[in-house]
């Protein structure tokens, strides 16, 4: 579920950029454009899932392109669930807010405070919200020895930690390091804190005040007979069997079972119209201040008081709580973040000072996107 900006983001661009009054036909091409290119990927079956397009709080384009049930053939809708992966990560750093803005945590609290038994020294839950505590994946741990047939959830990542002391990769505060880890313990942290559990604290903070009515923690999908309606499963294609397949069948993708319980860094799962209205309710000040919020989108600084940053794509990123930060030379700030999982590819981009936002939810990787981009691009630089 590594961090990364999608390539998705370029192809809806575009709409942001011609969709005022005065550009309303240029846009009606725009739309015919995108469906074109989309749906001519589609039809090779590499492109499978939901889009979403807003300009000035307002849907100008939605559209679901493929399957729900590769097996089925259940079609997506515009409520159809997806797993966002770390796209979740912003939701576990907005319950963190809230605790803190209730004066239950602060920011630089040791995270020792909270979880005493981890085995590693002065890691601060600021230092898990931007990734700057140096602290290992629990990943690899579960290839020694684990049952592989055993789901693990958050308390069974923490005793393995504990048991295998994997070596920090650095000293807190020193260096960036994208870690999933972190976003798990902080899971935790907001459990032992609020004496809930993650999925209910979430849905009765975040999505229930914000009227998020299709999204969930959905942790549970191996390891209950619990089923979601008009959900999107994931599927990888094989090319030996020349067909997609759920990954839980691929041998080397073992892990999609074995991590299946652990929360924080993955497991909310979302439709694009709900993810619309949680974009919308951050230009409010529904679920904490816009102080907090200013905070969160503001970059993370280093022990020597520097701006881990890095380029890419022609553009300057950084990190702040569970988003990504950058400028757009046209479009100025944007907040982003990416979503990956075998089955998964997820990405929601806004930008900020325009209040304009892009959401893609892809069920089959979104394989063949790629060359789809460009072909839109290439069309949208003709539009004046």
């Amino acid at each position: 579920m590594k961090f990364r900006i999608v390539w998705l983001a370029t192809v809806f661009i575009i709409f942001v950029l011609s969709c005022d009054k005065r550009q309303a036909k240029q846009s009606n091409t725009v739309v015919l454009s995108l469906d074109s290119v989309v749906k001519s990927v589609e039809d090779t079956a590499e492109f499978n899932g939901n889009v979403l397009v807003s300009k000035n709080g307002n849907i100008i384009y939605q559209r679901s392109f493929g399957y729900a049930n590769f097996d089925t053939k259940a079609k997506l809708n515009d409520s159809s669930l997806f797993e966002l992966a770390s796209v979740s990560k912003q939701f576990t750093a907005m319950a963190i807010m809230i605790l803190k803005e209730r004066g239950l945590l602060n920011y630089d609290d040791d995270v020792k405070k909270y979880i005493p038994e981890l085995p590693y020294k002065e890691m601060t839950i600021r230092h898990f919200l931007t990734h700057t505590s140096g602290i290992p994946a629990y990943e690899p741990e579960f290839d020694k020895g684990w049952d592989q047939m055993k789901i693990a959830f958050n308390d069974d990542m923490i005793k393995l930690l504990i048991k295998n002391k994997p070596r920090v990769l650095f000293k807190p505060g020193e260096k960036w390091e994208y870690s999933n880890t972190a976003y798990a313990l902080l899971a935790t942290v907001i459990e032992r804190v609020s004496k809930k559990n993650y999925g209910k604290f979430l849905a009765e903070n975040i999505f229930s005040p914000l009227q998020l009515k299709r999204t969930q923690v959905y942790n549970t999908r191996r390891s209950s007979t619990e089923t979601v309606p008009n959900y999107a499963f994931g599927y990888i294609y094989s090319d030996s069997l020349k067909k997609f397949l759920l990954p839980d069948s691929v041998k080397k993708l073992h892990f999609v079972y074995t991590l299946d319980g652990i929360v924080g860094d993955g497991t909310v799962n979302s439709t694009t119209s709900d993810l619309f209205l949680w974009d919308q309710s951050l230009y409010t000040e529904k679920l904490v201040k816009k102080n907090t919020l200013e905070e969160a989108f503001s970059p993370a600084r280093l022990a020597d008081g520097t701006i881990y940053q890095y380029g890419y794509d022609g553009a300057i990123h950084q990190y702040g709580f569970g988003w990504g930060i950058a400028k757009d030379s046209v479009l100025g700030k944007f907040v982003h973040h990416s979503g990956g999982w075998p089955g998964y590819a997820t990405y929601i981009r806004r930008y900020i000072d325009r209040n304009d936002c892009l959401i893609v939810l892809s069920n089959n990787d979104g394989k063949g996107m790629r060359s789809a981009i460009k072909e839109i691009e290439k069309r949208l630089k003709r539009l004046k």
